[in-house]
């Protein structure tokens, strides 16, 4: 049985990174290197608080908070149940390894230029705090717009090329945003509440009119964009493959999983059965996903430059999310949430390794990986160990999350819903296109010689660019192990609560 205590935590998590982002921003002007290290306190205080809160609601306790005193659905309500302090425990995590990492490396950015790179990279981990504990509709388009404006700017850290890039994904966001907060006043305008948990009930009570499966059009469609989810992915790939390496180990491993989560939340709390009966917005959802993940796999292949490379692979990735979402079982949701968490740790693993290899190397493109395995093996196997993963080898996370999204389409396919079988066959064919983008690389790593000689000298990166990287690739060896425990204990729970009622 759910039930809800009072709790500050659920408002002083955004709040606590927004004032260390305050504080970061003031510290830095006069020292950066001290900002580093507010961040780092920030990020650590963070990932021991979710940890804590989630050891609380995972039992299925809920943890919430009225903002001003005034109770929904006047006022603002933030919560912390198992699904949000399961995301928002991954956020801080990974934004604790990002700002350990070597600001000259991941944000190629040296003390003395004194950018605000670690008062953004708070902000940024702020709004996406802000939208894991938002409990009302327009709450979370606030902390939506704070985390997309700290994102455009970390982007355009990456020189001429990020800014165009920044600026292009600043329009597409914009529109997205748009998209979403042009829903949520059709919810507002037929229902007189911006309350999840109350709109639902009210939309419900409406059925499904036109202006409820407007607002749910718009909504999905502004947090697909967000998500970067097929087809509306198109600022995704520059975005990444230009941002600093360090920036795009935090969008790639968090920002767009954070949409995913705001889409899961309206799409299985606030749209109600009949309107999900009555439009095939699981369906469509569904086919996208299918969409990304072949679009993305073939475009990640014909890639000849390393983190452009990565960027088509997440757009895959995405995919498998949006697939997992779409099938509305809890097998197929368990397999989406897992590859979350999997895929944050394999990602991050791989643009941390391409900045230590730019920094140690200079080098790019795939083909320059040539003979890096004895050049920098730390960093050269934990990167295999990623790619393994992304493949989808036993026994590394990245097999299970596929597992439980096979298994979620035969479930789907068990309930009268024949077509899944194809969904089934993709997910698991995927695994090969995978492996034919990482195949050239790891061959370039371990099996081609040095285009510097084999006497070329050992390039280690140093063991603040080491560690974040050995972390996360022996995380996933981890997730792997226990993923048992990890399905059964919190991503079990939090499907059959999303899902349960569904039958």
């Amino acid at each position: 049985m759910i039930t809800e205590s009072t709790s500050f935590l659920p408002p002083l998590l955004p709040a606590g990174m927004l004032a260390a982002a305050i504080v970061a921003a003031a510290v830095g002007s006069w020292r950066p290197g001290a900002a580093r290290w507010v961040a780092v306190a920030a990020t650590l205080g963070g990932t021991v608080a979710c940890a804590w809160g989630l050891t609380q609601v995972i039992a299925g306790d809920t943890l919430v908070a009225a903002l001003g005193g005034w109770a929904q659905p006047v006022g603002i309500a933030q919560r912390f149940d198992a699904l949000s302090g399961f995301i928002a425990t991954l956020v801080c995590f990974i934004g604790l390894l990002v700002v350990l990492y070597p600001p000259s490396v991941g944000f190629q950015s040296p003390p003395d230029r004194k950018l605000p790179v670690h008062a953004l990279v708070l902000l940024l981990l702020a709004g996406l705090l802000g939208v894991a504990m938002a409990a009302d509709l327009f709450n979370l388009f606030v902390f939506l717009e704070i985390y997309s404006i700290a994102a455009y700017s970390l982007i355009a850290l990456g020189g001429p090329l990020g800014a165009v890039a920044a600026f292009r994904y600043l329009v597409i966001g914009t529109i997205g945003s748009g998209l979403y907060l042009l829903g949520v006043g059709f919810v507002y305008f037929a229902t007189g509440t911006l309350s999840m948990s109350d709109a639902s009930q009210r939309l419900g009570e409406l059925g499904a009119t036109a202006t409820v499966i407007t607002a749910v059009v718009l909504m999905v469609a502004g947090l697909a964009t967000k998500m970067a989810l097929f087809p509306l992915h198109v600022w995704l790939p520059d975005a990444h493959s230009h941002a600093p390496p360090a920036a795009a180990a935090l969008l790639a491993s968090v920002q767009v999983k954070v949409a995913a989560y705001a889409l899961i939340r309206i799409v299985f709390e606030v749209v109600p059965d009949n309107v999900l009966t009555a439009f095939p917005l699981l369906a469509i959802i569904t086919w996208a996903g299918v969409g990304g993940v072949l679009f993305g796999s073939v475009m990640a292949i014909r890639q000849t430059e390393f983190k452009r490379m990565l960027a088509f692979s997440t757009v895959a990735q995405l995919g498998y999310i949006g697939i997992g979402i779409g099938l509305d079982t809890p097998l197929a949701l368990i397999g989406a949430l897992l590859l979350v968490l999997n895929h944050a740790f394999m990602k991050g693993t791989m643009f941390f390794v391409a900045g230590s290899v730019y920094e140690a190397t200079g080098r790019k493109a795939i083909s320059a990986f040539a003979g890096l395995g004895r050049r920098m093996p730390w960093t050269m196997t934990g990167f295999t160990i990623a790619a393994a993963s992304m493949i989808g080898l036993p026994p590394t996370a990245g097999f299970f999350s596929k597992f439980y999204l096979v298994l979620g389409a035969a479930d789907a396919g068990g309930t009268g819903t024949p077509w899944t079988w194809v969904v089934a066959v993709v997910v698991a064919v995927s695994s090969i296109l995978t492996l034919t983008y990482f195949v050239p690389v790891l061959e370039a790593i371990w099996f081609k010689p040095d285009p510097d000689g084999d006497d070329a000298p050992a390039c280690e990166a140093r063991a603040l660019a080491v560690l974040p990287v050995a972390v996360l690739a022996v995380g996933l060896l981890v997730i792997g192990f226990v993923n048992v425990s990890i399905v059964n204990d919190l991503l079990d729970p939090i499907a059959v609560s999303l899902l349960g009622p569904r039958g």
